[in-house]
């Protein structure tokens, strides 16, 4: 039996940020009753299809993050996380929250939009903030607010030192709250070199959060996020201890696996204290999608709903890897990841020849999949029932 399910160790951190702050591995996260996936089993229920009302009965059974967009005011913003933090707290689960509000975000791709100033920015954030109180809550911060900043979609140099300011102000108004563990953007293992993503997490403050987190709506794999979070890590402190040292120095996941971790040894000493890391496991239970060869002369936009994937890893605090805190469900799985048409003319998916729902839009034939692919297996989550 879980004691409270509310652990959080370590000292208050204060202004120094909630790098100090610790998941315990009892922590249980919070479950939506009233979840999209909840609602889905209702509706299969009523048309008599017994085994979709169950295998989405079993998927609402596991949390997943609550979103937070900035499509309300301020006062309707500090209230929804007030009462998300009051449903919390009656459940003794700890919620895991995700701000996605930054000026810019997505590249003005599928899922663009986001606070129209940095001023505006930060009053939205301390509306999060104040709602948050004093509970503990996991804060994923601007999924793809660093991998994917203006540097690297045509971006001004004054734009992206705008970005890294508006998060690492998050960062401290957020760290102001003593229950909460902030986490920053890394990316994927897919993605950026090691390095380049080491660098924007030590520009954006990653010093003064709890870490940063890896995939949040990807399909990587566990094991290469481990190795890619692990090497992020390592190299976070090379550079953070290494006067002059640029972020190409850094092995990062394109070299042979021995020497770079050949290169880590001599570099990084065994008992250095590094970044811890969470992982977004919702959606990875199948890998990463390789299409057909020759199927596509264009992308094939391989990161959007791609057919077959499968719920994965179950979120957990108790992940037995020592840098990472937790295996989250951030992507709310069954939501679309945007209208894809993968190099043709569209409008039409040819992975399902139907227009795909946009970006955040429930997609009932996507969760059953996932549910139906899940490794491991799925099943009910007993552990969010009460006295266990």
């Amino acid at each position: 039996m879980v004691a409270s399910g509310l652990g959080i160790g370590g000292g208050q951190a204060g202004a120094a940020g909630s790098g100090s702050r610790m998941l315990g591995a009892e922590s249980r996260f919070y479950v939506d009753p009233g979840s999209k996936a909840v609602q889905q089993a209702w509706t299969d229920l009523r048309a008599h299809d017994l085994a979709g009302a169950k295998a989405m009965a079993e998927l609402g059974s596991w949390p997943v993050a609550q979103w937070f967009n900035g499509t309300a005011t301020a006062q309707q913003t500090t209230d929804a996380m007030a009462e998300l933090q009051g449903k919390a707290a009656r459940a003794r689960q700890v919620p895991v929250a995700v701000a996605y509000n930054v000026p810019g975000r997505d590249c003005s791709q599928y899922s663009a939009g986001g606070a129209a100033n940095s001023a505006e920015y930060a009053a939205w954030i301390d509306a999060l903030a104040r709602g948050i109180g004093d509970r503990t809550t996991v804060v994923v911060l601007e999924p793809d607010g660093l991998a994917l900043s203006p540097a690297f979609c045509g971006g001004t140099a004054a734009q992206q030192q705008d970005r890294l300011a508006e998060i690492g102000a998050a960062v401290d108004r957020l760290a102001q709250q003593r229950g909460t563990l902030v986490y920053l953007d890394g990316g994927h293992s897919g993605w950026q070199n090691v390095g380049t993503q080491a660098r924007l997490l030590i520009d954006a403050g990653v010093g003064r959060a709890q870490g940063f987190f890896l995939n949040v709506s990807n399909y990587m794999a566990d094991a290469s996020l481990i190795r890619y979070g692990t090497q992020v890590s390592k190299c976070v402190w090379y550079l953070e201890h290494t006067p002059g040292a640029g972020a190409d120095s850094c092995a990062n996941q394109y070299w042979p696996a021995a020497d770079a971790d050949a290169w880590y040894a001599a570099h990084v000493p065994a008992d250095a204290t590094l970044t811890h890391f969470v992982i977004d496991s919702s959606r990875n239970g199948q890998g990463p999608w390789t299409p057909p060869a020759g199927k596509y002369t264009g992308d094939p936009q391989v990161w959007c709903n791609p057919p077959g994937r499968g719920l994965g890893t179950r979120p957990t605090a108790a992940t037995g890897v020592p840098l990472l805190d937790a295996y989250l469900w951030v992507k709310v799985p069954g939501e679309s990841d945007g209208s894809c048409t993968r190099g043709t003319a569209g409008p039409l998916d040819p992975e399902y020849g139907i227009v795909d729902p946009p970006a955040g839009g429930w997609w009932p034939e996507q969760a059953l999949t996932l549910a139906r692919n899940a490794t491991p297996k799925l099943g009910f989550n007993t552990g969010a029932l009460p006295g266990h």
